[in-house]
């Protein structure tokens, strides 16, 4: 069954070029709206699997309408897809909520698999932003807390798999999806115990949960 979106963005140009490259792509989009206030409506109305929405709307912006996704509990992933690359919009947007955080200037079929990978219950976040949430992470006021923060001496790399392990997978699985082999899986999960200063894969997934790190409940482990 293909994937079917809602897309929520002003332009009305972008709204025509994009629907027609996922289209052609196996992506049903099932109804695109340059108003928040209508798409919200519309994605209570139509269940899609994934919401598009822009971040820069003149009516109502898309953090806005992630907060009024939320509100309503409307349990659909929502991915940011916009011209900004600025920390504050994309950690705004994730403490929001969002699921995936995209620039509209990828390729289409790196759009897709993102989707797709989205669709699996992953988060995704642009190429290149990854740094920018390993700080957030760290600078997060909630892990100033302790004051040495455990996750400030994890790699981007370890705290993506610290994530997939707070979602239950095993190596054989958390290879395949990062695309490595299951020996450097094993030393990444050393490391971070190392770091975290634990003994287990366990402990440190609760450490990941506890502090937020967790990508989704609902990440499939096949």
């Amino acid at each position: 069954m293909s994937m079917r979106v809602i897309m929520i963005d002003d332009h009305a140009l972008f709204r025509v070029g994009l629907q027609g490259l996922l289209e052609q792509r196996g992506i049903e989009v099932i109804a695109a709206v340059a108003e928040g206030s209508e798409g919200i409506k519309l994605a209570q109305e139509l269940k899609p699997d994934i919401v598009l929405l822009d971040l820069r709307m003149p009516d109502m912006s898309g953090l806005e309408v992630l907060q009024k996704i939320k509100e309503k509990e409307i349990k659909i992933p929502v991915v940011m897809l916009t011209t900004s690359n600025e920390e504050h919009d994309l950690v705004e947007a994730l403490r929001n909520g969002a699921q995936g955080y995209l620039l509209k200037d990828m390729e289409p079929d790196e759009l897709v698999s993102a989707l797709r990978d989205i669709e699996k219950g992953k988060n995704v976040v642009a190429q290149g932003l990854t740094d920018v949430l390993a700080r957030m992470v760290q600078g997060d006021p909630i892990k100033q807390a302790n004051k040495d923060n455990p996750f400030s001496e994890l790699t981007p790399r370890e705290l993506e798999i610290l994530c997939l392990l707070a979602d239950g997978q095993s190596n054989k699985v958390i290879a395949r999806n990062l695309g490595i082999s299951d020996g450097t899986v094993k030393l990444h999960v050393k490391a971070i115990l190392r770091k975290l200063e634990v003994h287990s894969r366990v402990e440190a997934a609760v450490i990941a949960v506890e502090q937020g790190l967790r990508q989704s409940s609902h990440a499939p482990d096949r």
